[in-house]
């Protein structure tokens, strides 16, 4: 079974935004995941020296869109 859960990290605890169909003592595994764009997962991947921020920014303006190359 596959299943995705948005959660709130306070003090040590994931607190769940609702219930999990689980059985109590069910061992599960878990994949923690931040939220944020493509670019902002990847941008150390092309040798950026800026910030995330900054590379999301530029990488979801229109201006430098497919659209607009030559």
């Amino acid at each position: 079974m596959s299943l995705e859960i948005d959660a709130v990290y306070e003090n040590g605890i994931l607190k769940l935004d609702r219930e999990l169909p689980l059985d109590n003592g069910q061992r599960v595994h878990l994949t923690i995941q931040a939220p944020g764009g493509r670019a902002r997962k990847s941008f150390g991947l092309m040798g950026w020296k800026g910030d995330a921020k900054t590379i999301e920014q530029v990488a979801l303006d229109p201006d430098f869109g497919i659209l607009e190359s030559p």
